[in-house]
């Protein structure tokens, strides 16, 4: 499956999105798929972001990531968003990227591009899942195909059980609480076999 082109699309504060998109990377070249990571434009103004240490560091290291636009998702066969949740919602940084697609998707440039999406919050019930489901709502309006983990494979519990998409828990350190690393690997490939099959069959 070679052949199955993947952006991998994130937007992070703290660093835990990065960080799940970066094993999302690794799982889908895995796959053998070929994967572009993109970082959603940020939207807060550089005197909040200088003003919190953590996310002024992650702007620095993820510097050089490129902004995602609408030619990256025309160019990919599937998506693979990350984000953490904002009350229950996507950030955003990310529905604004979304709200700026209407041209593409009157076109149908959007139509069976296999999708799927991962959260983070503070807490267990903090929203992830609401999050993911708020991410694919949007996915349901472009005809895209939505993908998730379901219980396809035992790393999904050890993650927390999930079957939306990964999401995890960060603790008040900035760490990640549950093992999410395989869950995001199984993901991603789960994500590119889809994909492959969707694209052999489309031609």
């Amino acid at each position: 499956m070679s052949n199955v082109k993947v952006a991998v699309i994130y937007y992070s504060m703290g660093g835990t999105n990065y960080q799940l998109a970066r094993w999302a990377e690794e799982g889908a070249k895995e796959a053998g798929a070929e994967v572009k990571v993109f970082k959603v434009k940020e939207l807060a103004p550089q005197s909040v972001i200088d003003a919190n240490p953590n996310w002024k560091s992650l702007v620095e290291k993820t510097k050089d990531v490129p902004e995602v636009t609408s030619a990256d998702l025309e160019w990919a066969d599937a998506f693979i968003f990350s984000a953490p949740t904002r009350f229950g919602n996507m950030p955003s940084q990310l529905k604004q990227f979304f709200d700026t697609l209407g041209g593409i998707w009157s076109e149908g440039k959007l139509v069976n591009k296999v999708v799927s999406a991962m959260s983070s919050a503070q807490n267990p019930h903090g929203g992830q899942e609401a999050t993911i489901l708020s991410i694919y709502t949007t996915m349901y309006h472009w005809g895209a195909i939505v993908v998730t983990p379901g219980y396809t494979d035992p790393v999904t519990f050890q993650a927390g059980g999930n079957p939306y998409g990964t999401s995890v828990t960060v603790d008040e350190n900035g760490k990640m609480v549950e093992h999410v690393e395989g869950a995001v690997k199984h993901q991603a490939k789960r994500t590119v076999t889809v994909a492959g099959w969707i694209k052999k069959g489309n031609q």
